[in-house]
């Protein structure tokens, strides 16, 4: 009778073993495939939270809103037109660079809608992008406080380049990228 309560000892300790490693196993998948996924946007958003198992939730639900969504590629006659509407901007960056900065805020901002991504929200378009954009979430952060700084007349000439630049990043990998994020 001992001999058999000593096995069972054994088996249980073996299948809690074996649970406990299925669950960090599980966990460290996770959090690989959240770092591989957000890149730099995985660091930021841990740093933002008390608890990392906080952030991988909110990274999850991110990819779960993004999946949702219906991102779509340009059709080559949109990629054309915003192609040249950019080249328009950034001529006008000579004459008025604030004003050539808003219009690229706002072109990112349309290439975004037609490609199927919610607008309404700055903080909600952050969200959406880091899914796909994650590399050049950080370009369009920058570009957008610079923005809002050039809007309150608190910018030089080079922070306003800094900004069209910044918006240049992010306007390319949106106008030129496929659905390869889903």
């Amino acid at each position: 009778m001992t001999t058999w309560i000593w096995v069972a000892v054994v088996v249980v300790a073996v299948v809690a073993l074996a649970a406990v490693g299925y669950f960090v196993l599980q966990r460290q998948t996770r959090r690989s495939h959240l770092r591989e996924r957000f890149g730099p946007e995985y660091e930021r958003t841990v740093a933002e939270h008390d608890d990392r198992r906080e952030a991988e939730q909110e990274l999850l639900e991110r990819e779960r809103r993004h999946a949702e969504l219906d991102i779509r590629p340009l059709p080559e006659e949109s990629r054309d037109t915003y192609a040249s509407r950019w080249t328009e901007v950034q001529e006008r960056f000579v004459d008025a660079p604030g004003y050539a900065v808003t219009e690229a805020d706002q072109l990112v901002t349309a290439v975004m809608a037609e490609r199927g991504y919610p607008t309404e929200d700055f903080e909600q378009r952050l969200s959406d992008l880091s899914v796909g954009h994650a590399e050049t979430l950080d370009h369009y952060r920058t570009a957008h406080e610079i923005s809002g700084r050039a809007a309150r007349k608190d910018a030089s000439t080079e922070d306003l380049r800094q900004a069209m630049v910044h918006y240049r990043a992010l306007f390319e990998e949106l106008l030129h990228e496929t659905t390869r994020g889903r």
